[in-house]
C-alpha cells in the first residue's frame, strides 16, 4: 500500500511511523523545511493526570505505553517516565486533589497525595511552601523541539519512506491523490492530511464546516535551573482546566477562590517541564478570540514566574526565550481529535488540542486501523 501523510508535526509524523511500521511506502509532504507549529511549541509532556475519563484517558494511556516503546527505539527522544506533582496551597485546592484520589480510575492514573515531605523526596527542587501535592505516576516527558527530527531519522533509514519538505499541497485531483506547489502530484491508496492549527486554504476547501477551533498560548523557557527538577510540576489552576477534576470539589473551588485577575484574565494555569539542557519550559495562557493577538504580553510571564519561585523558595533562573504558538481543538464534547473522510481514499486528522503531544501515537495507531493499514 503507498500511503502519503500532509504534515510533519507529531501527528503527521506518528501517522507515517505507524505506515511504515505495517510495510508500506510512505511519502510525507511538509509546506515548511520541518515543522515550526504547536508540536514544538509545548512542554513535551505526556499528561496523563487530568484526562477526562472514557476515550480521552483511554487514549492517553495507550499513548504513553506507545511513547515508551518508541523511548526504547529511539533514545533521541528523551523519554522519560517522570511523573509530575500538582501543588495545592489552600484547603479548597487539597478537596479537589483529594476528590481526585476518589476517581474509579485513580489507580490507572497513578494518584497519590502527598505531604510536602513526600514531595520533597521526589522532587527536591521543590523548598517553597504549598500544603500537600497530587502526584500522579503515569505523567511522562519528551523533548519536544527535536522529538519529529528524532523520529525522522529513524524513519529515514526504512527504504519505504520519502520526507518532501518545503512542499505545500494545494489540490486533491482524484482518488488518494493531491498535487503539491511544486506541480508534482502525488498518487497514494490513502492520503492523510495532518496540517494541525492550519484550517484555511485546502483544508477549508475540503471540509468548510469543522467542529474544531483555534487556540493561541503564551510560553518560556528559562537557563539551565542549576539542579534536577525530577517531575512535571503543575499548580492547582490546572484542576480549573483539565476535565478530570470536575465536580462538587472543584465547584466549591472556583465559588470561594477565585484565580488571580491575571490567571483569570488570560485563563492561565502553571504546567512546568526540566529540558534535557536543565531549563525549565513554564507555561501557558489561552486565548480563544480571533483575531490572535500578534504580540506577547508581559503580565502572564510576571504571574508565572511568581508561581514558580513560590514552589522553587529560590529565584527562577533568567528567562532564555519567550514564543507564542497556535494549535487546534476539537469541540466535539467526548472526542479526542476530529478524524474525517473528505475524499475518496483522503482523510482529515486534525484537532488534538493540548492533546497532541499526549496522545499523537495512539491518534495514528486508531487511524491505522480504522482505515485497515
Amino acid at each position: 500500500m503507498r500511503v502519503t501523510v500532509v504534515g510533519a508535526g507529531v501527528v503527521g509524523t506518528l501517522h507515517a511511523w505507524q505506515a511504515v511500521e505495517r510495510g508500506h511506502e510512505v511519502v510525507q509532504i511538509e509546506r515548511e523545511t520541518e515543522a515550526r507549529g504547536a508540536s514544538l511549541r509545548n512542554f513535551g509532556q505526556i499528561w496523563v493526570s487530568g484526562r477526562a475519563a472514557g476515550e480521552e484517558l483511554e487514549t492517553a494511556l495507550r499513548a504513553r505505553e506507545l511513547w515508551e516503546g518508541l523511548g526504547a527505539r529511539v533514545p533521541a527522544l528523551g523519554f522519560r517516565p517522570n511523573g509530575s506533582l500538582t501543588l495545592v496551597r489552600t484547603e479548597l485546592e487539597r478537596s479537589v486533589a483529594e476528590a481526585a484520589l476518589s476517581l474509579p480510575d485513580a489507580a490507572a492514573r497513578g494518584y497519590k497525595l502527598l505531604t510536602p515531605a513526600e514531595a520533597r523526596v521526589l522532587n527536591p527542587a521543590l523548598r517553597g511552601t504549598y500544603e500537600a501535592a497530587l502526584y500522579c505516576e503515569r505523567d511522562a516527558a519528551v523533548e519536544p523541539r527535536t522529538a519529529q527530527l528524532a523520529l525522522r531519522a529513524e524513519l529515514l533509514r526504512h527504504p519505504n519512506y520519502t520526507f518532501l519538505p518545503g512542499r505545500e499541497v494545494r489540490e486533491v485531483t482524484g482518488p488518494g491523490t493531491v498535487r503539491d506547489d511544486h506541480g508534482d502530484v502525488h498518487r497514494a491508496d490513502a492520503l492523510v492530511l495532518c496540517t494541525g492549527a492550519w484550517l484555511g486554504g485546502l483544508v477549508k476547501e475540503l471540509a468548510p464546516e469543522l467542529p474544531v477551533r483555534r487556540v493561541r498560548l503564551q510560553m518560556m523557557q528559562t537557563d539551565p535551573l542549576g539542579e534536577p527538577l525530577p517531575t512535571s510540576v503543575a499548580d492547582a489552576d490546572s484542576f480549573r482546566y483539565y476535565p478530570a477534576y470536575g465536580g462538587a470539589a472543584l465547584d466549591r473551588l472556583e465559588a470561594g477562590q477565585p484565580q488571580s485577575p491575571t490567571a483569570a484574565a488570560h485563563r492561565m494555569q502553571l504546567l512546568m517541564v526540566q529540558r534535557a539542557d536543565g531549563g525549565l519550559t513554564v507555561g501557558d495562557t489561552h486565548e480563544y478570540e480571533h483575531p490572535f493577538a500578534f504580540d506577547t504580553l508581559e503580565d502572564p510571564y510576571e504571574h508565572l514566574s511568581g508561581v514558580v519561585e513560590g514552589f522553587l523558595g529560590r529565584p527562577l533562573p533568567k528567562i532564555r526565550r519567550r514564543w507564542a504558538g497556535v494549535y487546534a481543538q476539537c469541540t466535539e464534547p467526548g472526542r479526542v481529535v476530529h478524524r474525517q473522510q473528505v475524499r475518496e481514499r483522503v482523510w482529515l486528522v486534525t484537532g488534538p488540542g493540548g492533546r497532541g503531544m499526549t496522545c499523537a501515537p495512539a491518534i495514528a495507531e486508531t487511524t491505522a486501523n480504522e482505515l485497515g493499514w
